[in-house]
């Protein structure tokens, strides 16, 4: 039994190879797998709002300690670290936009990569102040770009940023298993 959080950043609802592919990918491994829950969040059509000065207060503030408002203003968010706890794999099916993570997918990161949620700051650890809550995920990405030759070793490796961001959030959600198409 796998459950599945499944995000798709495709801004487009039609015509979307990153969506088509992610589409394939989840529906061929509930076929197979038979069992487990598929939470699906489209940020591509209904992004996250982007963090603010006040959102940041409020998650730096105990949250023992918070406002109503704070508490409201981060309702979005504790739902969305919710569904990535819940998932034993995270599916991403994303494009690369100018050569780096939609807005949306950024917005989503933001909201869920939060101070003593999915990672705990302490300077006394030294040059890794940060360090993961969650483990256990797989990660799959699933990524299509219009331009072609990202990959390592090729002639625009360099320019593709969408990949290796992800991949160093990837720790901040979990993932000890990361697979990228």
């Amino acid at each position: 039994m796998t459950n599945i959080l499944y995000i798709t950043a495709s801004a487009r609802k039609d015509g979307s190879l990153s969506r088509m592919l992610g589409d394939r990918f989840v529906n061929g491994w509930t076929r197979r797998d038979g069992s487990g829950d598929v939470v699906r969040r489209d940020v591509g059509t209904n992004p996250p709002p982007i963090i603010s000065q006040d959102w940041i207060a409020a998650a730096f503030t105990p949250g023992a300690e918070r406002t109503g408002a704070q508490k409201e203003m981060l309702a979005l968010s504790d739902q969305l670290i919710s569904e990535v706890s819940r998932a034993d794999m995270i599916v991403i099916a994303t494009p690369m936009y100018n050569y780096g993570m939609p807005g949306a997918l950024k917005a989503w990161v933001d909201q869920v990569v939060r101070v003593n949620e999915t990672f705990t700051f302490d300077l006394a650890r030294g040059d890794y102040p940060l360090e993961p809550v969650l483990s256990g995920k797989t990660l799959v990405l699933l990524t299509s770009s219009g331009e072609f030759g990202f990959a390592q070793g090729e002639a625009r490796e360099e320019m593709g940023h969408l990949i290796p961001h992800l991949k160093t959030v990837s720790k901040y959600l979990g993932a000890e298993q990361i697979h990228s198409v």
